[in-house]
This record gives C-alpha cells, sequence and structure tokens, in this order.
C-alpha cells in the first residue's frame, strides 16, 4: 500500500503543507486559552514548520470537560456497536486516501525516513484501527456458572474518559495504538502528543470528525508535560492514562494516579534490548541484516531497539564481519529522500545526550567498529562498540539513538545471565538452530516479547509491553490492548422462587 513517491514529489507535498497548530477540542481547532504558542521545527533542517497552540491546565480542563460530557450523554459509547465499528473504518479509508500527507508530514515534524512514514508507519496505522474496529462487533461478555436460582452476566463496559500521552519516536502509530482500542471500547480520549511532534495528531483529528467521531470524543492539546502532561494526570475527571515514554516520566504518572483518584495507569517504557546470537546460528548474512535493523531503525529511537548484541565468542568474527558489510545499506540525509534509510535525531538536547553516551564509550577504550564522528549535524552516523562490558551504561542504559554495544560471551548460560541483567526487560531477540535453545531461552529472558530467529514486536494481533522497569498496568496492541480501556461489571439476577412470587425482602 506504501506506492512510495519519489523525493521530488515529496518535496513538492512539502512545500504545499500548511499544518495548523491548534488544539482540537470539542470537534474544533482552538487556540490555547492563554493565546501562547511556541514554534516546532524540521529536525533534519532546523527551519520552523509552524506555530503550535501551548496549552495550560487551563485547557486540560476544559477538555476534560468537554470529554466527560460526551461520555456521560453517550454520544459515542451508545451507539449501536456496528455503526461505531463504521465510523473508525471510515477514518481509516480517509487516512489512507491522505496517506501521503501525513508521511510527508510526519518526516518533517519527526525527522523520520519517509520510507519508514510511508512503508511501516502509515499502513500500521490504518491497520490498526481497522483491527480494533473489527473488534467492536464481535466480542462477546459472559454469563457465569451459577445456581440455578440466578443468572451473573459478566460485562464490558468503556471506563471513561482516557488520557493518551504520547511519544515523539512514532507520534502516527503510538496515537493509532492508544485512540483505536480506546475509541473501539466507546471511550472519550485526550490526546496528548509530545510537544515536539504535535502535527499529525491533530491532522488525524480533524479526519475522525470528518470521519464521525462525535464531538468531544477525540481532543487533542498539545504543550509540554508540566504545562498538559501533569494536569492530565492529576486531573480527577479523567479516569485512565495510558502513557508511552520514560521509566521516568511514568513513574511521574503513577504518583498523579495517587495523588488524585487512583486513576487506572497503563505505562509503556524505555528498554535495553538484548539480540542474542549463540554459535549455531545458521544464516548470519540474514541474522546481520535483522541486528542491523534492530539497532538502527528509526535511528535508533525506538523503546524496543536491539541495542545490545550478546554474541558467543566461536561466531562472533564471522558475524560482525556480516554486520558492518550490511551496515553499508543504512544510508544517511535528507529523510524525505526515500533512499535514505536514516534521518534526524529528534532535537538538539537529545543529539547532546546521544553524542555524550558516544563519546563516553571512546573514552572508555572500547573497539570503535563504526561510526562515532559527529560533526555537530542532526545526523549521526550508525556506531558500533566492541568489547563492551555487561556492567557499562552503554550496556545499562536506555542510549535511544544509533549505538550499538557488543558483548561476547562464552556460553548459553552466560548469554541468558548477561541479557537478564538489567533493569528493563521490554523485548529480545535470540538466534539459534536449536528448537531446544530456541525455546529454554523463550522462558529464561525476562522480556515481555522474545522473537527468535528474527527481530520484532510481533503484530497487532499479540501484546506488547515490557517487564520490570520497562512496562506497567498494561499492553498495547491485541485484544488484550482493547480490554484494558473497559471496567468488568457483574450483574447478579436473582431469578428464585421468592424473586418469581415478588417476595424479595
Amino acid at each position: 500500500m506504501s506506492e512510495r513517491l519519489t523525493h521530488a514529489e515529496y518535496q513538492a507535498i512539502a512545500a504545499q503543507l500548511e499544518p495548523t497548530g491548534m488544539s482540537f477540542i470539542d470537534g474544533a481547532f482552538r487556540p490555547a486559552m492563554s493565546g501562547a504558542t511556541f514554534t516546532t521545527f524540521n529536525p533534519a533542517t532546523d527551519e520552523p514548520i509552524c506555530a503550535v497552540a501551548q496549552c495550560n491546565a487551563d485547557d486540560v480542563a476544559f477538555a476534560v470537560e468537554k470529554a466527560r460530557q460526551a461520555f456521560d450523554d453517550g454520544r459515542w459509547h451508545k451507539q449501536p456497536p456496528a455503526e461505531r465499528k463504521e465510523v473508525l473504518i471510515t477514518l481509516a479509508k480517509l487516512i489512507k486516501r491522505h496517506r501521503h500527507e501525513l508521511a510527508v508530514l510526519e518526516s518533517l515534524d519527526s525527522g523520520k525516513p519517509i520510507a519508514d512514514c510511508a512503508d511501516v508507519d502509515i499502513p500500521e496505522t490504518i491497520n490498526t484501527l481497522l483491527w480494533h474496529a473489527e473488534a467492536i462487533d464481535k466480542l462477546y461478555d459472559q454469563v457465569a456458572p451459577t445456581g440455578h436460582d440466578a443468572i451473573a452476566m459478566v460485562v464490558r463496559e468503556p471506563i471513561g474518559v482516557v488520557a493518551a500521552v504520547l511519544p515523539w519516536n512514532f507520534p502516527l502509530l503510538m496515537l493509532a495504538w492508544k485512540i483505536a482500542p480506546a475509541l473501539a471500547a466507546g471511550c472519550s480520549v485526550i490526546v496528548k502528543p509530545a510537544e515536539q511532534t504535535s502535527l499529525t495528531a491533530l491532522r488525524v483529528a480533524e479526519l475522525a470528525a470528518e470521519a464521525g467521531v462525535p464531538r468531544g470524543v477525540l481532543n487533542v492539546i498539545p504543550g509540554t508535560g508540566p504545562d498538559v502532561g501533569a494536569p492530565l494526570g492529576l486531573h480527577a475527571g479523567v479516569d485512565m492514562v495510558t502513557f508511552t515514554g520514560s521509566t521516568e516520566t511514568g513513574r511521574r504518572f503513577l504518583r498523579y494516579a495517587a495523588d488524585s483518584n487512583l486513576k487506572k495507569v497503563v505505562l509503556e517504557l524505555g528498554g535495553k534490548n538484548p539480540c542474542i546470537v549463540l554459535d549455531d546460528a545458521e544464516n548470519l548474512d540474514r541474522v546481520a541484516e535483522h541486528i542491523c535493523a534492530a539497532a538502527f531503525w528509526n535511528m535508533g529511537e525506538n523503546c524496543s531497539a536491539g541495542s545490545r548484541l550478546i554474541v558467543q565468542q566461536g561466531v562472533k568474527d564471522a558475524l560482525m564481519q556480516r554486520v558492518l558489510k550490511h551496515l553499508e545499506e543504512w544510508r544517511l540525509g535528507d529523510p524525505l529522500d526515500p533512499q535514505h534509510a536514516l534521518g534526524a535525531l529528534i532535537d538538539g538536547q537529545h543529539l547532546e545526550k546521544v553524542s555524550a553516551y558516544i563519546e563516553q564509550g571512546k573514552a572508555a577504550g572500547y573497539v570503535l567498529l563504526a561510526g562515532g564522528n559527529l560533526d555537530g549535524s542532526p545526523f549521526v552516523a550508525p556506531t558500533i562498540f566492541d568489547g563492551v562490558s555487561p556492567t557499562d551504561p552503554l550496556a545499562q542504559e536506555e542510549i535511544f539513538g544509533p549505538v550499538l554495544s557488543v558483548i561476547t560471551v562464552n556460553s548459553f548460560d552466560e548469554a541468558m545471565k548477561v541479557a537478564n541483567d538489567t533493569a528493563y526487560g521490554l523485548a529480545a531477540s535470540v538466534f539459534t538452530a536449536s528448537n531446544r535453545r530456541a525455546l529454554r531461552a523463550g522462558q529464561l529472558l525476562r522480556a515481555g516479547t522474545v522473537t527468535i530467529n528474527c527481530y520484532g514486536e510481533g503484530d497487532i494481533s499479540t501484546p506488547f509491553g515490557g517487564f520490570k522497569q520497562s512496562g506497567f498496568g498494561g499492553r498495547d496492541n491485541s485484544i488484550h490492548a482493547h480490554d484494558q480501556y473497559t471496567e468488568l461489571k457483574t450483574v447478579w439476577i436473582d431469578i428464585g422462587d421468592d424473586a418469581i412470587d415478588g417476595n424479595t425482602d
């Protein structure tokens, strides 16, 4: 479906874009109540794109009020399931119709390669909406096994008003991961996009209104974490917060919930994910291809990035030769050029963070196999350090950039120990020809997703989230994501003889 265009065609679309940065509340674009704005920049060029509403607690209160009204009067969740399904299907069709515009807007706002936007993010956004839309009228509630004198129904009800706080690395796709199941469940949603990447969420909100999502049901309020994220987390009118981002920020939302109304909180957080290559791995050329994708896809700005390569000594030299060969395919440059696999890091602050880790690796004396040349531009070449200690910050802390740490081990057991020696537990990949080793690794690795002989996150049908400090409270994707936006209610009906006779006292 990508129908990838040429560099010139993408540039022409970019020249014609006139994005809005106003908030979208109660079915209409609105400036921030204070009138304040901030400028969003193209990370690749540092050129301004447009002014964005700098919302604050007043805008949050207004959005919560309108979202609550929409939920309480049932304008969305009381619609027949088949009708809500058709609205979300229509939204997916509108996104497909505007796919080239959205891909370019996403690339300009985030620095992501247009090829990834067109080939991955847009199709997966559409697929996520369609999958949860189709679930709406296919999920059945339950009747519990009781005695003959009662019927007990166990039913799902939408949880209410949901605040979805998004990251900047996959703005459109993470938007879909949140709003698709929440809207499918019948909730009202308030989206707080990352301040660096607000534009595609605002455009999708406009398309949702066109598709038939009632006013107040889907709202988007841009702004900073302290100005918008914290007020959402603390607002007693918000029934649930779903957040994807750093572990540090995730902790804040747990505190906000404790300090307010004990709202439900679902967190998808950081990762320091291992790619484990055992000495019996087959087709090392293909393994190397997966390793490069795991480490460098989306410039390494990915919570499930395979940033630790744990490799057995016997296969290491042959594998690394192939990794360095495949690295030649990861061309760096203008994100709107579909020939480029790597774009720009999100902003100067993040560039400084990633650069500091690279300089730290050099200072530690690790062998620099590739990259590491920092010229001050927002483009950082894929960087590989060999001989990294498993306890070094390079191997323990989430860099969120194109930096791969290579750790050598001597046995399967050592590989498992090193892989699990982290505060995170989001994803892991294992490459082996042994079914026994593969199954053992799947059991031993403390991670929410374990892939065997490939790198990946599963698909829309499989839950995605982490163990330990990589997640809390639930999962994205699959029917598990749909269910987490609902409350379970028991309805107990007495049908005994006394009830039939009217003697219910």
